[in-house]
């Protein structure tokens, strides 16, 4: 009996499931946008109400942050892997950016980068929603910087490689291939080209 008026006391109990609520906000915000998916629009897709909404997330900016742990964790969670598991530089970022090819593409789920996409289009008033998302590809881009630096100590890279130019390069491709999926790119299309992009690593072999 304990139990059960704990229970009650801390509120009446969610009738929807959260995660699936949630899988499928993170999919209206990829597709729509921050700005551009309303209220209404995020509802429908829950299959909840406004109130409901509210109470399990907070308002539409938490939702959205929520969406986007969700997407790091889920759809975007083989990109750190990527860079930790292969035993060389070059391993990991042509694996990254063939991933990358798979997964903007997968037949399930809106094309290209949720990351990439969600905050264009934003006006000012949506100004800290972009530099949230900014951190969080910055933060990407430390960490392709990282793993070249780590290659280069290990002598898989020239001493005098610059790192930093090197992972701009590669994450404005990895963004690249985000923006040809949101068009249309078909996955044959960006393993095409994932592969010319390693065509430019320091010392590649046509």
């Amino acid at each position: 009996m304990e139990i059960e008026k704990t229970t009650r006391s801390r509120g009446r109990p969610l009738s929807f499931d959260r995660d699936t609520a949630l899988e499928k906000a993170m999919h209206v915000f990829w597709q729509r946008g921050y700005e551009a998916a309303s209220i209404s629009e995020l509802t429908t897709a829950m299959g909840i109400t406004a109130p409901s909404l509210y109470s399990a997330f907070g308002d539409k900016e938490h939702l959205f942050l929520t969406a986007i742990e969700r997407y790091a964790n889920g759809p975007a969670a083989g990109f750190p892997l990527a860079l930790e598991e292969e035993p060389t530089a070059y391993a990991a970022i042509r694996r990254l950016l063939l991933e990358a090819a798979e997964e903007y593409t997968r037949a399930n789920q809106p094309k290209g980068c949720m990351i990439a996409m969600a905050a264009t289009n934003c006006t000012q008033a949506s100004a800290h929603i972009q530099a949230a998302l900014a951190k969080r590809r910055e933060a990407g881009i430390t960490g392709i910087r990282c793993r070249i630096e780590c290659g280069i100590q290990k002598k898989e890279l020239a001493a005098e490689t610059d790192a930093a130019r090197l992972a701009n390069f590669y994450a404005t491709v990895y963004r690249g291939m985000a923006l040809q999926a949101a068009d249309g790119a078909s996955h044959e299309t960006l393993v095409g080209v994932a592969e010319a992009a390693m065509q430019a690593w320091p010392g590649a072999v046509g």
